[in-house]
């Protein structure tokens, strides 16, 4: 399985943050849905290109917070989330994506009225 993950050399963010959020966002909006079978820590190194101890650093934390559990000798699953954790999940990452967004707008010199109709605009064309 061929698991949506980009990751870029260009981000001061580390790999193994940039796969871990990812991940993160994919099991949270249900792109993978509880039960399923995630690629073994090494399949996943080689498809992304990176080392395994960095996706092992991802598979232990992402099991730590609950998000995913490892099955002896049939490998790792995603786990099912309860609704206050998937809630607080998706809240940090549109918190992130929205600081982000404002940090670059800053550095480009934009007001905070400038990103505020920009927000209220793209917010429209999104729910109307």
């Amino acid at each position: 399985m061929k698991i949506p993950i980009q990751i870029s050399d260009e981000s001061r963010e580390p790999i193994y943050h940039q796969i871990e959020n990812q991940l993160r966002t994919l099991i949270a909006g249900g792109q993978l849905p509880p039960g399923t079978p995630l690629p073994s820590i090494r399949a996943l190194a080689s498809e992304l290109g990176c080392s395994v101890i960095t996706t092992r650093r991802v598979y232990q934390n992402l099991e730590m917070s609950g998000f995913i559990k490892t099955v002896q000798g049939k490998g790792t699953f995603v786990r099912e989330i309860d609704h206050e954790q998937l809630q607080k999940t998706k809240q940090k990452v549109i918190y992130d994506a929205f600081e982000k967004a404002i940090e670059q707008g800053v550095q480009l010199g934009c007001t905070e009225e400038e990103l505020k109709s920009i927000f209220e605009e793209l917010v429209r064309k999104n729910f109307h």
